[in-house]
């Protein structure tokens, strides 16, 4: 089992930046790639970012690409996003996820998630 825990979310003006970070614990995270996602009010999850375990591979949502930067320290246990030039349409909850991934876009492919944490961003 991995544990994870989401934190750095808050109200956020246009063109602001957040940094979100995501604490695990419990069983080897290095072992795991690392995914963010994001559900917004009556919305479905969507992906956002994706790291594999080593970091030599990452991707991005075409929405976010260019402002939002996924990073990892496995010797810190944490994986962080960084979010630049923040727009009132990436109000969401944001959501960490760990697993062994194929599918680094989909949801179900992931094993471990974090409660989430909120981010709200205004005009």
């Amino acid at each position: 089992q991995v544990q994870l825990v989401e934190s750095g979310g808050g109200l956020v003006q246009a063109g602001d930046s957040l940094s979100l970070s995501c604490a695990a614990s419990g069983r080897t995270f290095s072992d795991y790639s690392m995914g963010w996602f994001r559900q917004a009010p009556g919305k479905e999850r969507e992906f956002v970012a994706f790291i594999t375990w080593s970091g030599d591979s990452i991707r991005y949502a075409d929405s976010v690409k260019g402002r939002f930067t996924i990073s990892r320290d496995n010797a810190k246990n944490t994986v962080y996003l960084q979010m630049n030039s923040l727009k009132p349409e990436d109000t969401a909850v944001y959501y960490c996820a760990g697993g062994r991934v194929y599918m680094y876009y989909n949801p179900n492919h992931y094993d471990y998630w974090g409660q989430g944490t909120q981010v709200t961003g205004s005009s």
